[in-house]
């Protein structure tokens, strides 16, 4: 078959790669425009556009897929499936219908749970134990489309949100190559979502990575998971802002309690209380700094007796 591969970001490449040496024709990649990288702000090509220059894929970079040229440009092409991943703009329902196989999304959770932008990280923030990831068929509604196939990924007590979606885009790389070969085989029937059991995980922002020291151990603990690397937790001291690492949750029945947010240093670790049991920070990065071992951080921060993160 004849692919157009729509995709952006890193999480994108495993399914690139997959698909450029299977045995279909990928005729070209779909990625959003050059956007500005690092301090600079300059201008810079996405990583799936990098890729496939490098794969001697041809790229196509519209603004908007509403573009008429653009779609002049796609249907020029006759693609007979577009495969996508992590895209990052919705597909107008005039080209929707264009590839007789339609346009196939690999996302990153066991549809109907986490319809979204950033499912996740919502499957760490909600506890979930089994993530997964889910090939279907775009429709115009929010991840709605029909189901092509799935796979089910454990998620460990100590995954980070970057940790679970590196496993699932490899895993899911091999789903994606699977169904498109399912579809060209015509093996594959597309099956309607439940009606139950639809949850929605729209994208996390600055202020969801803010931890809440009253909430307890485990809350916390998946709140600063769920936001590793981004969109970033984070707390104050004394009005000055603090990225935070992975923590870990102790025992409440070892560890004298502390009030939220309190902290108590030793040598080896820092203690931070939350609104059950006392949590050792990981990392901790002051603004404009790098992040250092919690210990470091607090020798050099000369912490005054009675110090509470949050304020």
């Amino acid at each position: 078959m004849r692919l157009l591969f729509a995709g952006t970001p890193d999480v994108a490449l495993p399914a690139l790669e997959a698909l450029v040496t299977g045995e279909h024709e990928v005729v070209a990649v779909l990625t959003r425009p050059d956007a500005g990288a690092g301090r600079g702000r300059l201008a810079a090509a996405s990583p799936v556009a990098r890729r496939a220059a490098e794969l001697g894929v041809p790229v196509l970079r519209p603004a908007s897929l509403r573009d008429p040229a653009a779609q002049g440009v796609i249907r020029d092409l006759a693609p007979d499936c577009a495969p996508v991943v992590a895209y990052g703009a919705l597909v107008p329902p005039d080209l929707l219908h264009l590839p007789p196989h339609g346009w196939v999304n690999l996302h990153f959770s066991l549809l109907p749970a986490w319809r979204g932008a950033a499912p996740v990280q919502h499957c760490l923030l909600a506890g979930d134990e089994v993530g997964g990831a889910t090939t279907f068929r775009l429709v115009e509604g929010l991840d709605e489309g029909p189901v092509l196939g799935t796979l089910t990924e454990t998620i460990r007590p100590r995954d980070t949100a970057g940790d679970l979606l590196e496993r699932l885009a490899r895993s899911g790389a091999g789903l994606l190559a699977a169904t498109v070969d399912g579809l060209a085989g015509g093996r594959l029937r597309a099956a309607p979502q439940p009606a139950d059991g639809v949850s929605y995980a729209p994208r996390l922002g600055t202020e969801d990575g803010r931890v809440r020291w009253d909430e307890p151990a485990f809350a916390v603990d998946r709140r600063v998971r769920a936001c590793t690397p981004e969109p970033g937790a984070w707390t104050t001291l004394a009005g000055t802002r603090l990225g935070l690492g992975p923590l870990t949750p102790l025992d409440a029945a070892v560890e004298p309690g502390l009030w939220p947010g309190e902290l108590r240093v030793s040598r080896r670790q820092v203690l931070a209380g939350t609104g059950s049991g006392p949590v050792a920070l990981g990392t901790v990065q002051p603004a404009g700094r790098r992040a250092a071992p919690a210990p470091d951080w607090a020798r050099g921060a000369r912490l005054a007796a009675g110090a509470r993160l949050g304020t």
